[in-house]
């Protein structure tokens, strides 16, 4: 069977629940889509958890998410290591922050009980693991009591959020509540597909389709076009292109040798930031996301005939 690859996700998230009725319960899960996956959870669609299926425990509520994750599977590694801190390896010992005190018939230590607090402290202490620490991850805070149990955690340690780390509060909106909010915002306002992409994408593909790379912004070598990974500039008006290894070795230029993945740098031609993570989904919908390309072209196309001249 042919395996034919897909672009880096849209959004695939890992999310913590909190029952508006029992504050102490609290699910952890991940998903591509949070309001239909909240919808789920409350009975509302088919699908859910059996541990959020309690009618006494609804309606939910989505109170933080943690979403840039590069694919499903890298998703579903960081929501085991946070519902299961207490075993996963990609926590060091000496860094540990919930040990098991006691046992299960079956020998193997019984997950600590979670709080907001703890839940808070691990995926501070998560995103800056090595295993997680080099990842375009963003935390959304939903809830004021979740960004104060972070705030709380990162004053207690002296430990700043590690670099390339986004943060983002949305406290405005109504509650999540049974997918249903009195305002756009929150976990329905998070976009579910590449729109956010648009001018990025047909910027890069304009320059593309009439082979315009150019040379290397990097090396100064002439791009072969439809040969090769050529990464583009994200910021606006600047259309710098270079070989993906050319950006690579100047983003980690500097950095400790160790690493392998690139987690920022600057344009050398504009000056302007560049994440990796977004040039790297650019170039992945760009090269295997034809389909989706087109859909954002003609969304564009609407939007500028509705605008007019």
């Amino acid at each position: 069977m042919t395996h034919i690859a897909k672009p880096l996700p849209a959004l695939y998230t890992v999310y913590v629940l909190r029952s508006t009725v029992r504050h102490a319960s609290l699910y952890i899960g991940s998903t591509p889509n949070p309001p239909r996956r909240l919808k789920q959870h409350n009975g509302e669609s088919k699908g859910g958890a059996t541990r959020t299926s309690r009618d006494n425990l609804r309606p939910w509520e989505m109170i933080v998410l943690v979403s840039g994750f590069p694919s499903m599977v890298a998703a579903l590694k960081f929501e085991w290591a946070l519902t299961n801190p207490h075993l996963s390896l990609h926590i060091p010992d000496e860094s540990r922050l919930s040990i098991s005190t006691q046992r299960k018939k079956n020998g193997m230590p019984k997950r600590p009980v979670h709080s907001v607090k703890s839940i808070m402290s691990n995926i501070h202490l998560l995103t800056g693991v090595p295993s997680f620490a080099r990842w375009p991850l963003n935390v959304h805070f939903l809830a004021r009591e979740a960004y104060t149990a972070w705030q709380s955690r990162i004053q207690a340690t002296q430990a700043p959020c590690r670099d390339g780390l986004q943060i983002l509060t949305d406290f405005t909106q109504g509650r999540d509540v049974g997918g249903a909010s009195s305002a756009v915002g929150g976990i329905h306002a998070l976009p579910l597909d590449y729109s956010p992409l648009t001018e990025y994408v047909m910027k890069a593909n304009e320059v593309v389709t009439f082979e315009q790379e150019g040379k290397c912004i990097h090396c100064a070598e002439e791009l072969e076009s439809g040969r090769g990974l050529h990464g583009m500039c994200p910021n606006s008006e600047c259309k710098a292109m270079g070989h993906l290894d050319c950006w690579s070795k100047h983003a980690l230029s500097g950095e400790d040798t160790m690493h392998i993945i690139p987690d920022q740098c600057s344009c050398p031609a504009c000056g302007g930031p560049v994440r990796w993570g977004d040039m790297v989904k650019e170039l992945s919908l760009r090269v295997r996301g034809s389909k989706d390309v087109q859909k954002l072209a003609k969304a564009a196309q609407k939007t500028q005939k509705s605008v007019g001249p």
